[in-house]
C-alpha cells in the first residue's frame, strides 16, 4: 500500500531536540540530495556532505526507525530529519533503491521475526521477600514524612520562607533511601516554591495537603479498591514491571497521536505523548525518558494514527500505557474523532480528579474552539476556558486557522489549557512550547482562613476543623496540624473539580479570505529554514541578509507566504522597518488581520498596499471615511494611481483635520502620479505646524521639476555662488542667517557640531538646488563644474552639497565627477567627501564604472576595497563579482597577510556576489585544503561557497 506523506509538523515532532530540528533545515533542500526514493515503507536518500562520499540515509516509516552513515549519535540525525522534511514538503525521487537500502530493510525484517526472549525472576521466593522488605521501608519512610508534615504546620509555614528548600531536600533524600522516589520528587518540587512568588504559601500548603492525603491513603492501602490502591502505589513510587503491564489484556484501536510535551525535571527529561482511541474514545499516555545528551525514541509521531495494541498500567481511570503490538504503519491524521464541547471536557476533568486527586491535568479534545482577545478559547456554545499563562497568546493558532473553529487537543489543569495541537482544514498545527512562566502566574486556590492557620501554626492558633469553599462547608473534620492538611487537600480538590466555564467572551473575528496565490512550495520550505535559528550557513547576520534577499525574490515573484510563518515574519518586520512594505504584500489579508490583533505588529496597518498588486475587489470610498489608517492610505494610493487630481482634492478637503502622522503619510502617498499640478498643494503644506509633515512635502517638491521650491532654491544658490571673471574660479558669498523663507523651504538652521553657520547654510542651499541650475548657469558639464576652484576654501562645502543633490536626483554624471575629485584628493585632504556621502554616490554610479573602482582597489588597497564594497548594496554585477572572486583567490594564498580582510571580503561576497560562482569557490576550497593553506582561510572560503550555493538554490526555487 502507498505510504501517506507526513506533514512538516509531524517531522519536526520526531526531532530529538530543538538543535536537531534547526540543523535539519540546512539539509532539507533538494539540491542537497543527489538521489532519493521511497521503497515500500522505507524512505532513503544520498545527502551531500563535507567529504567525497555522500551520507547514506534510510528511514523506516513503519517504526519509524533510522539509519545514517554520518558519525552523529543523535537518532534521528539531521540528515534523516532533512530527508523527512524533503519528502514532506517536496516529495521523494523515483530512483531505484540501491543494495544498502535493501540490505537494511531485510535485516530489520529478520530481527522482527525473532521470538521475544522470556524474562522473569530467577528466584520467585527471593523476589517476594524483596517486595516485602521494600514495603516495610516505604511504610517507615512515609510514617516519618507524616510526622514531619504535621510539624511544619504545627510550627507554622511562615518559617519556610526563610528556610527555603533545604529542609524539603533533606526529607526527600530520606524518602529516596526508603524507596519512595515519586513522593520524594513531589516533596522536592513543593519545597522549591517556599518563599517564591506572591502566592507561595497557597501553593505550598496545597501541595503538602495532597502529600499528606497520599500518606493517609497508603496507610489504608489494604482497605482501598484495587484500582485506587494501584494509583496510590504509583504516586508513592512503587515500580510496575513492563512485563506485568504487557501481560494485561491489550486494547486494540486506531490510536490517534494527538501531541507531545517535553518537561525537564532534575537530571532527566520526560516526554508525554497523548493518544486517543478512535473507536474506544479512550485517552492514553505514553511516557519516554531521556538523560542529558540522550534522545527520545520516535516511534509515535504526533499528527498520525496507528493501529496498535496498548496495555495500560493499573490504576483508577488509568491513562499511562505501553505499546504492545503494531498492526501497520502510521497514517496522517487529517481530523481527530470524538472532540467534545467545553462543558463535557470539564465534566471529564472533574471525574478524573475524583478518581485521582493527585492528578495535575487531564487530556481533552475540544471541538470547534476559537481564541478570544482575552486569552481564552471559546466553543460554539459560548463557553470559554483560559489558556495557561505563557500559552495565552496563541499566534500559532490564529495564524494557522485564521480565527476559524478548530478541533484542539490540550492538557487541562487548574490554571487552564495547555495546547498540544489543532486541526484546521485537514492540516495538523503543532503548538509551540510556550513562554516560561514565573511563580507569579499562580492564583490563590485555598480559603484564606485555612491559609492563615497554616502560616501562624496550629501550636499558636488551634484549628477547629471548620472550613468552607465558595460558601459550601466541607466535611473535612480533623483538628490540629493533620486537620489543616486534610482540609487543604479536600478544599483544593473541591475547587479544582468545580471549575466552571467563563461566559460572555466572544471569539476573534475570522480573517478575510485570500485571493492571491501561494508562493512556490520549494521557496516556502526555504523560508522556514531562514526563520529557524542556525538554519542557514554563516551565522545570524548572514542569515538575516539571506532572509532579506528571500523576501525581495518573493516580492518580485508575487504570491503569499504560508500562514504559519506570519508570526515570525511579523516579528522580523518589527525589528527591520525596511522590510515592512514587502511583508505587507507577502502577508496578504491574513497578515494585516494578525497585525490588527497585536499592537507590536500594528505597524503593518500603516503600510499602504502597492497599487500595482491586483486585488479581488475595488477599495470603496467607505474605507476613506471610516477605515483604519492603513485602509485609508491604501484607498488614497490606489485612487492616486487612477485619478491623481481627484486623490489630491480628496486629501486637501479634510487635510487640516487629520492627525500629524496621518498627514505625513498621506503627503508621502502623493509620490504616486506626482506632477506639476501638485505644486500648489504641496507648497501650502510647507506652512504645516508639524516638522514631519513639512519634510514630506519638501521631499516631493525637490523631486518635482519646475516646482516653486526648486526655483527659489536655485535663485538662492546662484546669488551665493558666481563664476568669477576669467571663468576659472567660483566666488562664494554664503548666507548670513536662515531667514523664515529658507526655513519654510526645508533649510535646517542648526549646523552639526564643528560646522560653522555660514558653511552649513551654504551646504543646505546647494543640496536643495537642482543640479541642472549649475550646468545652465555656468554653461559647463558636471565634471567641468566640479573642477572649478572655489575661492576662500569653500570647495569642500560645495562638494558636500553637490553630493547630496546628486544622490537625491540619482545623477550618475555628477556622482562620477564627485567621486573622481574625492579620490584625487586622497585620504588626508579636506576636499575628500565623507564616507556616508561616498556610499550614496557609489550607489548612483553605473555598474561598469563602479566595477572599475572596486577592481582597482582590490589590486592596490585591500582595506579600501573592503570599505568600498561595504558601501555597496546587494546584487553585485557579474563583472564586479568576478573581480572579487579573483581577489579571493589571491588573498587566500598570501599567508600572514590580508587575513581579516579576506574574512570580511568572503562575508560580504556571500550575500552580494552572483550565486553562479558557488562551484568556483567550492573548487577553490578543495584546492586550498590540498595545498595546506591556513585552515582559517580555508574555512572563510568554504563558508563563502556554502552561502553562494544556498543562494543559488534559493534563486532556482522562484523560477
Amino acid at each position: 500500500m502507498p505510504v501517506d506523506r507526513w506533514s512538516t509538523a509531524q517531522v519536526l515532532a520526531v526531532a530529538p531536540d530543538a538543535a536537531a530540528a534547526r540543523t535539519a533545515r540546512s539539509v532539507s533542500g533538494a539540491a542537497k540530495w543527489s538521489a532519493s526514493g521511497l521503497t515500500g515503507e522505507v524512505l532513503w536518500g544520498l545527502c551531500k556532505g563535507s567529504g567525497k562520499n555522500p551520507y547514506q540515509v534510510c528511514v523506516d516509516l513503519s517504526g519509524p526507525a533510522y539509519r545514517c552513515s554520518c558519525p552523529s549519535r543523535k537518532f534521528p540525525c539531521k540528515h534523516a530529519l532533512g530527508l523527512l522534511l524533503l519528502w514532506a514538503e517536496s516529495g521523494a525521487g523515483d530512483a531505484e533503491a540501491p543494495d544498502w537500502v535493501v540490505e537494511w530493510q531485510a535485516g530489520r525484517a529478520k530481527r522482527a521475526a525473532k521470538p521475544p526472549a522470556t524474562t522473569g525472576p530467577a528466584d520467585p521466593a527471593a523476589a517476594a521477600k524483596r517486595v516485602e522488605q521494600r514495603a516495610a521501608r516505604v511504610a517507615a519512610g512515609l510514617d516519618e514524612l507524616r510526622r514531619w508534615l504535621d510539624d511544619q504546620v504545627d510550627q507554622g509555614l511562615a518559617g519556610a520562607e526563610q528556610a527555603g528548600p533545604a529542609p524539603f531536600e533533606t526529607v526527600a533524600a530520606r524518602l529516596v533511601d526508603a524507596q519512595a522516589p515519586t513522593v520524594a520528587g513531589t516533596l522536592r518540587r513543593a519545597g522549591r516554591t517556599a518563599g517564591i512568588g506572591a502566592h507561595w504559601a497557597d501553593r505550598l500548603l496545597g501541595e503538602l495537603g495532597l502529600i499528606r492525603l497520599l500518606v493517609t491513603a497508603h496507610d489504608r492501602l489494604d482497605a482501598l479498591p484495587d484500582d485506587l490502591a494501584a494509583t496510590v502505589r504509583s504516586r508513592v513510587g512503587y515500580p510496575v514491571a513492563t512485563d506485568e503491564v504487557l501481560a494485561t489484556p491489550p486494547v486494540r484501536d486506531r490510536w490517534q497521536v494527538l501531541g507531545q510535551v517535553d518537561s525537564a525535571d532534575d537530571k532527566v527529561t520526560t516526554r508525554r505523548i497523548w493518544l486517543r482511541g478512535a473507536g474506544t474514545g479512550r485517552f492514553a499516555l505514553v511516557l519516554a525518558f531521556a538523560a542529558p545528551g540522550q534522545t527520545f525514541p520516535a516511534d509515535l509521531v504526533p499528527g498520525t494514527e496507528v493501529d496498535a495494541d496498548l496495555c495500560f498500567y493499573p490504576g483508577s481511570r488509568p491513562l499511562r500505557a505501553l505499546v504492545s503490538t503494531r498492526h501497520g504503519a502510521p497514517v496522517p491524521l487529517t481530523a481527530p474523532t470524538g472532540a467534545v464541547d467545553i462543558r463535557t471536557a470539564l465534566a471529564e476533568y472533574s471525574a478524573g480528579l475524583a478518581a485521582d486527586p493527585w492528578r495535575e491535568s487531564v487530556p481533552v479534545l475540544l471541538a470547534g474552539v476559537v481564541p478570544t482577545r482575552e486569552g481564552h478559547l471559546v466553543d460554539q456554545a459560548g463557553d470559554a476556558l483560559p489558556l495557561l499563562v505563557g500559552h495565552d497568546q496563541p499566534w500559532w493558532l490564529l495564524a494557522g486557522a485564521g480565527g476559524q473553529p478548530v478541533d484542539l487537543a490540550a492538557e487541562l489543569g487548574p490554571a487552564g489549557l495547555r495546547p498540544l495541537a489543532a486541526w484546521s482544514d485537514g492540516r495538523y498545527l503543532t503548538a509551540p512550547a510556550g513562554a516560561p512562566v514565573g511563580p507569579d502566574g499562580h492564583t490563590a486556590e485555598l480559603p484564606t482562613e485555612l491559609l492563615s492557620a497554616a502560616l501562624v501554626g496550629t501550636a499558636r492558633r488551634p484549628w477547629d476543623g471548620a472550613v468552607a469553599v465558595a460558601g459550601q462547608p466541607l466535611g473535612a473534620g480533623g483538628e490540629g496540624a493533620a486537620g489543616v492538611l486534610e482540609a487543604a487537600a479536600v478544599a483544593l480538590t473541591y475547587r479544582r473539580a468545580g471549575i466552571t466555564p467563563s461566559t460572555g467572551l466572544g471569539p476573534v473575528p475570522a480573517a478575510p479570505a485570500e485571493s492571491a496565490p501561494p508562493l512556490p512550495t520549494a521557496a516556502t520550505v526555504r523560508l522556514r529554514t531562514l526563520l529557524t535559528d542556525g538554519g542557514a550557513p554563516g551565522g545570524s547576520q548572514i542569515q538575516q541578509e539571506l532572509l532579506d534577499e528571500w523576501l525581495r525574490l518573493a516580492d518580485r515573484h508575487g504570491g503569499l507566504v504560508p500562514a504559519d510563518t506570519l508570526p515570525a515574519l511579523l516579528d522580523v518586520g518589527r525589528r527591520h522597518r525596511a522590510l515592512r512594505p514587502r511583508l505587507n504584500r507577502l502577508g496578504g489579508r491574513r497578515g494585516r488581520w494578525l497585525a490588527g490583533l497585536c499592537s507590536e505588529w500594528g505597524y503593518l496597518l500603516y503600510q499602504a498596499l502597492d497599487h500595482t498588486v491586483p486585488t479581488a475587489g475595488q477599495v470603496g470610498s467607505d474605507d476613506w471615511e471610516t477605515g483604519t489608517a492603513g485602509q485609508r492610505l491604501t484607498y488614497l494610493t490606489r485612487l492616486r494611481s487612477r485619478d491623481p487630481d481627484a486623490a489630491r482634492e480628496l486629501l486637501a478637503a479634510g487635510f487640516a483635520a487629520e492627525s500629524a502622522p496621518d498627514r505625513a503619510r498621506f503627503v508621502e502617498a502623493l509620490e504616486v502620479g506626482l506632477s506639476p499640478a501638485d505644486d500648489a498643494f504641496l507648497d501650502g503644506v510647507l506652512d504645516d505646524r508639524r516638522k514631519e509633515v513639512r519634510q514630506a512635502a519638501v521631499a516631493l517638491l525637490r523631486q518635482l521639476p519646475g516646482s516653486g521650491l526648486r526655483r527659489r532654491m536655485a535663485e538662492r544658490a546662484t546669488a551665493c555662488i558666481r563664476l568669477a571673471p576669467g571663468g576659472t574660479e567660483l566666488t562664494v558669498d554664503p548666507p548670513r542667517e536662515c531667514d523664515p523663507a529658507m526655513r519654510r523651504d526645508g533649510v535646517d538652521p542648526q549646523p552639526p557640531r564643528g560646522t560653522g553657520v555660514g558653511a552649513w547654510l551654504l551646504e543646505e542651499v546647494v543640496a536643495g538646488t537642482p543640479l541642472a541650475a549649475w550646468t545652465t548657469a555656468f554653461a559647463r558639464t558636471p565634471a567641468e563644474v566640479v573642477a572649478l576652484a572655489a575661492a576662500d576654501d569653500w570647495g569642500p562645502v560645495l562638494y558636500r552639497g553637490w553630493a547630496r543633490a546628486a544622490a537625491e536626483e540619482r545623477a550618475a554624471d555628477w556622482a562620477d565627477a564627485l567621486v573622481t575629485v574625492s579620490r584625487q584628493a586622497g585620504r588626508q585632504r579636506r576636499d575628500r567627501l565623507p564616507d556616508h556621502l561616498l556610499w550614496q554616490l557609489h550607489e548612483v554610479l553605473p555598474a561598469d564604472r563602479l566595477g572599475d573602482l572596486v577592481a582597482d582597489a582590490l589590486r592596490t588597497d585591500s582595506g579600501r576595497a573592503t570599505r568600498l564594497l561595504g558601501m555597496l548594496s546587494h546584487d553585485w554585477s557579474p563583472e564586479l563579482s568576478g573581480a572579487v572572486a579573483d581577489a579571493v583567490g589571491v588573498w587566500s594564498r598570501t599567508n600572514g597577510q590580508n587575513g581579516w580582510y579576506l574574512s570580511e571580503l568572503c562575508r560580504m561576497a556571500g550575500t552580494a556576489a552572483t550565486p553562479a560562482l558557488a562551484d568556483r569557490f567550492h573548487r577553490l576550497t578543495d584546492e586550498l585544503a590540498r595545498d595546506g593553506v591556513d585552515p582559517s582561510r580555508v574555512r572563510a572560503v568554504g563558508q563563502l561557497a556554502a552561502v553562494l550555493a544556498f543562494r543559488s538554490d534559493m534563486h532556482k526555487e522562484f523560477r
